[in-house]
Order: structure tokens, then C-alpha cells, then sequence
């Protein structure tokens, strides 16, 4: 977990300075949830958030730009990676809710666990009793689907505002491509572009450490970003 700022974490994990509101790169859809995300960081909605899409679809990065929003207005924030569970323990969540905003990311990785169940009812109850404590809960699926084993936990899930994370189309993910890559000083044309969509995985993390790796490349050999050279560097 992380507390508050420096975004440095008791566990092995950090928030990486770059996931913010800032760089994420919406799809057609999500506006709605960015702005209710940006306001729940902000403390201005008192419901819990609990956001729902498959793995690599940017639940993480929002999870961490809500963090680096509400700790930008020096509002107390902790930051929770449900996936590492095996190696923390639920006794965590104990005293919690005096902070101003708690992140739990892959809260469904704990689905049928009875304890850790148990523990998070009870922190959504206790949060709901704070005047400024803001929830907002990642997963891969909704809080019916998720496997939850603990009804009233489903039902506390369901109190909130419930958002399925749109996926990005093609044209979409090119366009966030192109800015990553002119970020750095690369141009990037649609044909090329296109040719790393069609030959690399699809979800937008894959992409831009493909894109910083041709970076770095390029910067070496002196070389544009040209299919023969993607070729020659990706080994394709």
C-alpha cells in the first residue's frame, strides 16, 4: 500500500510518477468517469467509485492518477494492490478511514476469501460513517460478477456509482501513440503506427514500452521510426 505522499510504499510497489489524469489517454465513453474520478480525488461526491474492465485496460493507471490528484491538493491518500493480497494481511484496512482517500486496485482478486470479505464490509461501513474519506475500487468485473461470496459486501459495492471502463478503439489508440511518441521528439506516421498496432498486443502499457524501447533505439543508431528499422530492432 502507499500513504499519503511521497509516493513511496511500505510493500515492494510504487506509484509511477507518469499515471496521472494528465497522460491517461480516455476512450469514447469514459468522460463521465474521469470527471467523477477527478471529483471523488477532489472529495466534492460523498459516493464510493467502483470501476470494472479487463486486465490492461488502464484500471490501474486511474487508480494511480487518483491518488496523484487528491495528494496534489494534500489530501491524504492510501493506495491498496489487492493482486499482491497473498503476501499482506486484512488487518490493513484497520483505521484507514481517517484518510481522505483510499485506491484499492483488483479488490475481486480477494473474491472468496472469507477474511478478507469480511474486513472490507467492514471498512465500507466504517467509511461510510467518515465525513471526508473518498473509496474508489477497481476490478474485472462488476460487483455481481466478481465472485464475492459475502452478500452485504455486494451490496455495500452496489451503494456507489458503478462505471464499466470503455476499451479504445484502433483510431483512438493510434492517436495516443502519436502524442506518447511526439512527446519525446518522434514522429510517428499512421503507417507506422498502424504496423505496431497490428504486430504488437493491443493494450496501450505493451505499446508505449514498445514505443520507449524504438525509442531509445532510434537515439542510438540515428535512425526515423520506419517499419524496416522496427523490424530490424523488434526482431519481426
Amino acid at each position: 500500500m502507499t500513504l499519503s505522499s511521497p509516493r513511496q510504499l511500505s510493500l515492494p510497489v510504487y506509484l509511477p510518477d507518469d499515471e496521472t489524469f494528465n497522460s491517461y489517454y480516455p476512450a469514447s465513453g469514459n468522460d463521465e468517469l474521469i470527471q467523477k474520478l477527478q471529483s471523488c480525488a477532489e472529495g466534492n461526491i460523498t459516493s464510493s467509485i467502483y470501476l470494472y474492465g479487463p486486465q490492461k485496460s488502464g484500471r490501474t493507471h486511474l487508480m494511480h492518477a487518483a491518488c496523484a490528484h487528491a495528494s496534489d491538493l494534500d489530501r491524504r491518500t492510501l493506495y491498496i494492490p489487492l493482486g499482491i493480497h497473498a503476501s499482506i494481511s486484512p488487518a490493513l484496512f484497520e483505521g484507514v478511514e481517517s484518510l481522505n482517500l483510499i485506491c484499492i486496485d483488483d479488490i475481486d482478486a480477494i473474491a472468496g476469501h472469507p477474511v478478507w470479505e469480511e474486513a472490507l464490509f467492514h471498512l465500507y461501513n466504517r467509511i461510510a460513517e467518515q465525513q471526508d474519506c473518498r473509496l474508489i475500487v477497481s476490478a474485472s468485473a462488476s460487483p455481481s460478477e466478481a465472485c464475492f461470496a459475502l452478500p452485504d459486501l455486494i451490496s455495500r459495492m452496489q451503494w456507489g456509482l458503478i462505471y464499466q471502463l470503455q476499451a479504445m478503439a484502433d483510431d483512438e489508440k493510434l492517436l495516443a501513440l502519436q502524442r506518447r511518441a511526439a512527446m519525446r521528439g518522434l514522429q510517428l506516421s499512421d503507417e507506422v503506427g498502424r504496423f505496431l498496432l497490428t504486430r504488437m498486443a493491443r493494450d496501450l502499457r505493451t505499446l508505449f514500452d514498445v514505443l520507449d524501447k524504438l525509442d531509445k533505439a532510434s537515439m542510438v543508431h540515428q535512425r526515423k521510426l520506419t517499419i524496416p528499422f522496427i523490424k530490424e530492432m523488434l526482431k519481426l
